[in-house]
């Protein structure tokens, strides 16, 4: 456990030090902020209602509600119960930091950044199956790159945002399993027929 840790720190080290440049450093603070995204989540919002009129109701609201479960689980449990103090909170670590945006007062590990955005894309990957496949990947890749910004900001290790990524990923594949296999929910959502994007 100690060797993985140590080489966490090290790891934590060469993103938030080695890897740094001008262009990241400008980009990462606003890309894994989840206001930025307001618009986008907007958008997706808003092209439901178009495409599915009442049933997208059922859509954003399973979605909220995969969130809060993602969310409950890093934010509520895990946190307090590991502990984890974040690598911006290290004296050893702080004398070679780079933050790049408030440290923040909760614990580090998992990373809930992580973890949700990981659900978000899971959920709508599993419960979309007949979308493109490029949308697929573009989806993992955006979660994956706000989790990569946790890291590179300062305020998460490695292993909080892959913890954090795996924790959403289960989530979001079986709150997509439920909506899908459960016959209430799956009249609600579907209807009569498959859905795609």
């Amino acid at each position: 456990m100690n060797y993985l840790l140590q080489f966490d720190e090290y790891l934590f080290q060469v993103i938030n030090g080695e890897w740094h440049n001008n262009f990241l450093d400008f980009v990462m603070p606003w890309w894994r902020d989840k206001k930025f995204w307001i618009p986008a989540y907007i958008a997706g919002m808003g092209y439901l209602v178009w495409k599915y009129k009442l049933r997208s109701i059922f859509f954003i609201l399973s979605i909220a509600m995969t969130i809060a479960v993602s969310d409950t689980l890093s934010s509520k449990v895990i946190k307090k119960t590991v502990k984890r103090p974040r690598p911006c909170r290290n004296e050893v670590l702080a004398q070679d930091l780079n933050l790049l945006v408030h440290c923040g007062g909760g614990y580090s590990f998992t990373s809930s950044h992580a973890t949700n955005h990981f659900a978000l894309a899971v959920f709508i990957i599993t419960l979309f199956g007949g979308m493109r496949k490029r949308w697929k990947y573009l989806l993992i890749i955006w979660a994956g790159s706000i989790a990569f910004g946790q890291v590179y900001v300062g305020v998460h290790y490695p292993i909080d945002v892959i913890a954090g990524g795996l924790l959403g990923t289960a989530v979001g594949w079986l709150m997509a399993k439920f909506m899908t296999t459960n016959k209430l929910t799956r009249k609600f959502l579907f209807g009569n027929s498959a859905i795609s994007v």
